[in-house]
């Protein structure tokens, strides 16, 4: 199922460094929804038209994902890091008319969702991240498991190893995750699954990709250890939302689980734990609306 042709506004907005595809949905206050690895903004089609009853909801592909622009990079990876992708929709935003918004982001989505929280805070009313730790927290406590969050490792090394794999089997990539990461393949329709497959048939959207991750390893990390060192802590309300019984609900008990983490991060965290694996915004698209409306309505 995608986005009924009458419910959507798809847009191509142009930045200072790319051009970033959106579908616009409803009316009422900006709502920003970032997707993650290895889907695109398609991932919320459910999530995103139950929303537009009370929010004007934005669901935008990051920089190097879907019908987005992929810039150049560079040695440091810079051009993927977090903070370029978070300031490439500040920059959407205000076109869009919101100079303050609310946003949530789901995987990769949520780490350029919390550094814009972090990067622009005036901005930023009020922030949900869906199945992810911080980058820092995710290497700091990196140990065996490691090996069963494959793309961090594999995706982040030199190019082309990573390419070079991936378009020789993109469909293994979108099967993988849509096998082993703890949701029924059941939920993704042969069109989703095809609208996934598609961007990992481009050789400049899978570097990339694969540059993203890189910046994950590299600049990302020193961004957050920077923030860390300098006090800096996310100032809006924040909801935590994970998988039940997944890595996050699991991995880290014995650091009072992810509330406990992101409570390190930010000043106001409440959060739950929903059905459906890594990809529950697929899975259990009436839970995360029931999550993340109550939340935004209520302000955080």
């Amino acid at each position: 199922m995608a986005f009924p042709s009458s419910y959507i506004n798809q847009i191509e907005v142009s930045t200072e460094e790319t051009t970033i595809f959106l579908q616009r949905l409803g009316s009422g206050p900006g709502l920003l929804l970032l997707h993650g690895f290895p889907q695109t903004h398609l991932m919320w089609r459910e999530v995103a038209q139950a929303l537009s009853n009370d929010f004007t909801v934005i669901c935008a592909d990051l920089r190097g994902y879907g019908q987005s622009g992929c810039p150049l990079s560079d040695k440091d990876h810079s051009p993927y890091s977090k903070r370029a992708m978070a300031r490439d929709m500040v920059q959407v935003m205000e076109q869009l008319g919101f100079t303050e918004f609310m946003v949530a982001g789901h995987d990769r989505g949520g780490r350029v969702a919390y550094r814009l929280s972090l990067d622009h805070p005036k901005q930023v009313k009020a922030l949900a991240v869906l199945d992810i730790l911080p980058v820092a927290e995710v290497w700091n406590r990196a140990d065996r498991h490691i090996i069963d969050f494959w793309p961090w490792s594999l995706l982040s090394q030199a190019a082309p190893f990573p390419e070079r794999l991936i378009s020789g089997a993109p469909d293994a990539i979108i099967d993988n995750a849509f096998s082993d990461w703890g949701t029924d393949g059941a939920f993704f329709s042969r069109e989703v699954r095809a609208a996934y497959i598609q961007q990992l048939y481009d050789p400049l959207h899978v570097h990339a990709i694969c540059e993203e991750f890189r910046a994950a390893a590299t600049i990302d990390y020193l961004h957050d250890k920077e923030d860390q060192k300098q006090g800096n802590r996310i100032q809006c309300p924040v909801l935590a939302l994970w998988s039940a019984g997944g890595p996050l609900d699991t991995w880290y008990a014995e650091a009072g689980g992810p509330l406990n983490i992101w409570r390190n991060w930010a000043h106001h965290v409440q959060g739950l734990a929903l059905h459906g694996g890594h990809f529950f915004p697929e899975a259990d698209p009436e839970g995360t609306v029931r999550a993340l409306r109550q939340f935004f309505k209520s302000g955080g």
